[in-house]
C-alpha cells in the first residue's frame, strides 16, 4: 500500500470566492486512488495503517470526479466557443452565458472545471504575471446572495481579488476598483454563480441588471451566469412586470445553455448510462467490490434511486461507501444502499420509478447488456 498523501487544501464555496482558493483548486495535484487491498489484507492491517486507509479512502470516495459526462462534455464545447470568440476589441461588448439548470445536474461543478483548465491554459500561455508585474487572474468567481444590490455585488468582486480598499466607499468607487482589478490582472471570465438568489422584479434585480449591462460593455471579460431556471426569474425577458426594458439588452447578449439529467430511453442513452456506472466502478475502493458490481448489479437500481441526476448518484456512492467501509461489509448492493438516504427530490420520484422497473416498463441496461445477464441467470 503506498504512503498515504498530504491533505489538499479544504476548499468550500467561501474559499472559491477568493483568489487564492480558487488557485488552489485549479492547480492543485489530482488525488491518487487509494491502493485496491482484499478482505485479507485489510485484516492483516495494523490498527494504524488501517485508519490511515480508511480515511484515505473516505477523502477519495467524497470527492470523486469530474467525471466528462456527455452532458459535461457538450456543455464545454460551448462555453470554450463563446469565451474564445469573445476576443472583440474594446469598443465592442462581448456575449454572456447563463448556464441554467435544475439542481443536481452539475451545472455549477461543470462551470468550475471548465473555469480550471481556462485558468491553467491561460497561466500556462502567458505566465502568472502580467508584463506590467502584476499576478495574472485569468478568472474570477462571484457568488451571490439574495437582495445582492450593486455595491455589494462590486464589494465581492474585490474580494476576490483581495483589494485592500473593499471595505469603505461608495458604489461608484467600488465599481472602479473592480475595473482596476480586472484591468491589472487582466482577467477574462467573470462567473457569477447562484443567480436565481437575485430578485429580477425588485428595484435590486433592475439595478444589478443595469450593472450586467455596464461590466459587458466595459469589462473585457466573458460574463457566465449560474443559475436555477433564470428563464422564469426574468434573465431573457424583454420587459420586467411593469414594462421596464431594463433587462431586454442583457438577454440579447446572453446565450442560454443547460445540462440535463441521464436518460435511459434508448440503446444510446444506455449506454451513456452504463459508461457511467462503468467509471464510477473502477473507482469505487472496497475490499469486496467485484466486475460489474455497478453496471449489472445495480445499474436500474441507482437509475430509480436518482432519476438520472448527477448530483444525486454521486451522493449516493459516496455515503454508500462510506457505510460499506465503516460496517465492513466492503461492497454495495441493494441491502445496504436501502439504508443510505439521499435528498428528498430523489426519495419523492423513487417509488414510482421502482414500480414500473418491477413492472419491466423501462431498463438502464443496453440491449447487449440484457443478454449477457440473462446467460449468466441462466448459466
Amino acid at each position: 500500500m503506498s504512503e498515504p498523501r498530504s491533505e489538499r487544501p479544504r476548499l468550500d464555496n467561501l474559499t472559491l470566492s477568493r483568489k487564492e482558493g480558487f488557485r488552489q483548486l485549479a492547480q492543485a495535484p489530482p488525488r491518487i486512488q487509494p491502493d485496491a487491498l482484499t478482505a485479507a489484507d485489510l485484516a492483516a492491517l495494523g490498527a494504524a495503517a488501517r485508519a490511515a486507509y480508511d480515511r484515505q479512502r473516505r477523502n477519495w470516495h467524497a470527492n470523486l470526479g469530474p467525471i466528462r459526462t456527455p452532458q459535461l462534455a457538450a456543455l464545454q464545447e460551448d462555453l470554450w466557443d463563446i469565451v474564445d470568440s469573445n476576443v472583440q476589441d474594446g469598443d465592442k461588448p462581448k456575449g454572456a452565458i447563463a448556464v441554467d439548470a435544475f439542481p443536481g445536474l452539475g451545472k455549477t461543478t461543470a462551470v468550475l472545471h471548465f473555469a480550471q483548465k481556462f485558468h491553467l491554459r491561460e497561466i500556462g500561455e502567458e505566465g502568472e504575471f502580467t508584463e506590467a508585474g502584476h499576478e495574472r487572474w485569468p478568472v474570477c468567481r462571484v457568488g451571490l446572495t439574495s437582495n445582492v444590490g450593486m455595491k455589494d455585488f462590486n464589494r465581492a468582486i474585490l474580494e476576490f481579488f483581495a483589494h485592500p480598499a473593499r471595505f469603505r466607499g461608495t458604489g461608484a468607487q467600488f465599481l472602479q476598483r473592480a475595473l482596476d482589478c480586472v484591468l491589472d490582472c487582466e482577467t477574462k471570465v467573470l462567473i457569477i454563480d447562484d443567480l436565481h438568489f437575485l430578485r429580477w422584479s425588485g428595484r435590486n434585480g433592475r439595478e444589478v441588471s443595469n450593472h450586467f449591462k455596464y461590466i459587458a460593455n466595459e469589462f473585457p471579460v466573458t460574463l457566465i451566469f449560474v443559475g436555477v431556471e433564470l428563464a422564469s426569474r426574468g434573465l431573457y425577458s424583454e420587459a420586467d412586470e411593469g414594462g421596464d426594458v431594463t433587462l431586454a439588452q442583457t438577454a440579447r447578449r446572453t446565450t442560454p445553455l443547460t445540462m440535463g439529467p441521464f436518460a435511459v430511453n434508448d440503446d444510446k442513452r444506455r449506454r451513456e448510462w452504463r459508461n457511467l456506472m462503468l467509471w464510477l466502478e473502477k473507482r469505487i475502493v472496497l475490499a469486496e467490490k467485484f466486475p460489474g458490481m455497478l453496471a449489472d448489479e445495480l445499474s436500474d437500481y441507482f437509475y430509480a434511486r436518482t432519476t438520472g441526476h448527477i448530483g444525486s448518484l454521486m451522493t449516493l456512492v459516496n455515503r454508500g461507501c462510506q457505510r460499506a467501509i465503516r460496517t465492513g461489509t466492503e461492497r454495495l448492493d441493494e441491502d445496504l444502499l436501502n439504508s443510505v438516504t439521499i435528498d428528498a427530490a430523489s426519495e419523492k420520484a423513487r417509488q414510482q420509478l421502482q414500480a414500473s422497473l418491477r413492472a419491466r416498463r423501462w431498463t438502464s441496461k443496453t440491449t447487449a447488456g440484457r443478454s449477457a445477464t440473462t446467460k449468466v441467470a441462466r448459466g
